[in-house]
């Protein structure tokens, strides 16, 4: 299956100040697939040491940390020459041993030509008591595949031509299948095994067996993470935020009969993790939006939208005939989709914008950093700036709460409506209405050529 993460790796593998590569992400989300396969494409050779499996290969890394001699023993190990500068050495499941995450460091200093990628997840946890060897790796994070590899995998490759492009008005019958595929993404998710099922027999029934045992594998990981927290309240946490996406998280609503202070330490162990990922409130009066993120305003997302709608329990029949993608489980499921596409677009954390008062308040769906054109005086320029982004089923009329943002941050406009409805520019409402299936597309930029922002 083809993903987007190759271009990064190539990247890599081509710079001058390449250094070991740490590839992280959640459970079932690729990395062993991507990189193997990476290292079949780019090299003559990709030799995988697969440190979970082999734990009994974890005595090359006791003795000393001297990359040459790791080296050495690995190519007795494994009964083939590792050759720097022609062949990748891949370490799977680093987490599994973490002096061998200590080691790459050496492996920067002594073996300078040889390309080493790592990949794991939970590697918060096995670094917790490490000197890990920060300034001398690199990191790649990787997300469930998007809406346009799912394009890819399922052999409709001009469709992913056009979400993979700038937003532009589709034809009429194009635009109904566009987000007809959007429909059944939002029920098959991206996680790879799901995407390679769906292919393969066309049946949501078969997905939604897979994303069962893939919520089993993710609730027996919990062991993982004992003593530090409560394995029946991890649970609890995790179906609960598939069912609150889109709404301001409390941890008092996340697991009754826990303490705030176990529930607080089981979610953020869930992010940790990689399963659950925090939005937090910011202010989109400047760049970075980090600067103004508050610690303790934040909605929530789950990894993966498959997941989350199997998580949540919602009826999949009665769902997925709702004619409104914005009307399926209250919109959760789209902003569940729209999160995770612009998470994997913009490989940044995500914003909201919320302004709360006595009398009123207002929400804005996602705040975004982006690239916007400006113009200033005779010229014509790219500035950073922010991208406010509603996910919204009702006319450009009603966006209360988005208008009420452009009023108040002039500098955001235009904003943008993701919705059912086809492209269109309201430079009168300062706004830009996007089909959902182009989530993507804005979260990488390419809406930076619409509405330039007058800039003195």
């Amino acid at each position: 299956m083809r993903r987007l993460v190759t271009e990064q790796l190539e990247a890599w593998k081509e710079s001058p100040r390449r250094k070991p590569l740490i590839v992280r992400g959640a459970r079932q989300v690729g990395k062993t697939w991507a990189i193997a396969q990476f290292g079949r494409d780019s090299f003559d050779a990709v030799h995988i040491v697969d440190l979970e499996r082999r734990r009994d290969w974890h005595r090359v890394f006791e003795p000393d940390l001297e990359a040459p001699r790791i080296l050495a023993e690995l190519e007795l190990l494994l009964g083939r020459r590792i050759t720097p500068g022609r062949e990748l050495l891949f370490f799977d499941e680093i987490q599994a041993c973490p002096r061998a995450l200590v080691a790459l460091r050496y492996f920067l200093e002594q073996l300078p030509d040889l390309h080493v990628v790592a990949a794991g997840s939970l590697l918060e946890f096995a670094t917790r008591d490490l000197s890990f060897p920060v300034g001398r790796v690199q990191f790649l994070n990787l997300y469930p595949m998007t809406l346009q590899e799912f394009f890819w995998a399922t052999g409709q490759d001009v469709a992913a031509e056009v979400v993979g492009g700038p937003p532009m008005p589709q034809a009429p019958a194009a635009h109904d299948m566009l987000l007809d595929q959007v429909r059944r993404y939002l029920f098959v998710g991206g996680m790879p095994e799901c995407v390679h099922v769906y292919a393969q027999t066309g049946s949501l029934r078969d997905v939604f067996e897979v994303q069962d045992e893939l919520a089993t594998a993710y609730r027996e990981d919990f062991g993982k993470y004992a003593p530090r927290a409560d394995k029946d309240c991890l649970n609890a946490v995790l179906s609960s935020v598939a069912r609150d996406v889109g709404r301001q998280t409390k941890y008092v609503r996340l697991a009754d009969g826990f303490k705030s202070p176990t529930i607080k330490r089981a979610f953020d162990l869930l992010t940790m993790a990689q399963v659950a990922r925090k939005v937090r409130a910011a202010s989109p009066a400047g760049v970075p939006l980090g600067s103004s993120a508050s610690g303790k305003r934040f909605k929530s997302l789950l990894v993966d939208v498959g997941l989350m709608q199997r998580l949540s329990g919602l009826r999949s029949d009665i769902e997925y005939a709702k004619p409104d993608l914005l009307a399926v489980y209250d919109g959760a499921l789209a902003e569940q989709f729209v999160g995770q596409e612009l998470a994997a677009a913009t490989r940044h954390d995500l914003y909201y914008w919320t302004r709360s008062e006595r009398a009123s308040s207002a929400e804005v769906d996602y705040l975004i950093e982006t690239p916007v054109e400006t113009k200033a005086g005779a010229g014509v320029g790219t500035a950073a700036g922010i991208r406010p982004i509603e996910v919204k089923s009702g006319p450009a009329g009603r966006l209360r709460s988005l208008h009420m943002l452009l009023e108040q941050y002039p500098g955001c406009a235009p904003g943008v409506v993701l919705s059912g409805a086809p492209f269109a520019q309201l430079p009168e409402q300062k706004l830009v209405i996007v089909p959902l299936y182009f989530a993507g597309s804005v979260g990488r930029g390419l809406l930076s050529g619409v509405g330039a922002v007058e800039r003195s």
